[in-house]
């Protein structure tokens, strides 16, 4: 797909991190880019700094998530790329001295990260299929974040990681079926990337962080998260992967 003002994206999380890369990305290619966050506040900054619109949106939520993407395409028409960025990572353990690992927690992090990223998709690709097609057929072009705690959850990530292992899970049969109606589904599974979040930690943690990268040995920065996801949406073949963004990182137990 060929970026440029004549294609709108949403992106869930803008307002912070990854998400906040990725919108900036597009929209310094002219796409028109619609920004989702639970921070109204910073959503609508980020957004009139790059000339976007705003959605107050709490994925875990359908009908709020229906809401944005009326709201959105008001503004900017029919998304043609849509990338969910919105997580949550707390940490606990299967068991802990407190006993078991809190239902409720768990069901919060899958609520956010897997069925909010399965609601914003799914909307987001019932519109993209009702569209004219573009160039070879496509509609649009999905971005799921993953994360390579699919594969190496650490020691208090149970709830995180299965998330995200849905994520992954949820990448190539969505591809599957969503492919007659010309739209492609990635997934983006990060390593430990230098947002606000990491940034905010002792230069120590986030040194002890980056040690487990092979090369280069740091941290991630958050334009190369865009980067993949600008090139996924200008090349055709990418449909139905996941693909690891860690510099080789493997983590350990903990």
């Amino acid at each position: 797909m060929k970026l440029g003002t004549d294609i709108a994206a949403i992106v869930t999380g803008a307002a912070s991190g990854l998400g906040l890369a990725v919108a900036e990305a597009l929209a310094a290619e002219g796409v028109r880019v619609g920004l989702l966050d639970m921070n109204a506040e910073a959503g609508e900054a980020e957004a009139a700094r790059m000339g976007g619109a705003f959605a107050q949106c709490d994925v875990a939520d359908p009908a709020s998530v229906a809401a944005a993407l009326k709201s959105l395409r008001a503004a900017h028409g029919q998304e043609r790329i849509c990338v969910n960025c919105a997580g949550i990572a707390p940490a606990h353990r299967s068991v802990s001295k407190n006993g078991a690992h809190d239902p409720a927690l768990f069901a919060k992090v899958c609520g956010i990260n897997l069925i909010g990223t399965f609601n914003v998709a799914t909307q987001s690709a019932a519109g993209m299929a009702a569209a004219d097609p573009l160039a070879e057929g496509e509609r649009g072009v999905i971005v799921n974040t993953a994360s390579i705690a699919a594969w190496d959850g650490q020691v208090g990530q149970l709830a995180y990681a299965a998330s995200k292992a849905g994520v992954a899970g949820m990448t190539l049969p969505m591809a599957r079926d969503l492919a007659r109606s010309g739209i492609r589904v990635m997934a983006i599974a990060p390593g430990i990337f230098g947002t606000a979040m990491v940034k905010a930690f002792p230069q120590d943690i986030q040194d002890a962080l980056a040690q487990h990268a092979q090369f280069p040995p740091r941290l991630g920065r958050p334009e190369e998260f865009a980067a993949l996801v600008r090139h996924i949406v200008e090349n055709p073949m990418l449909n139905g992967e996941v693909i690891r963004l860690d510099a080789g990182t493997r983590m350990p137990a903990k």
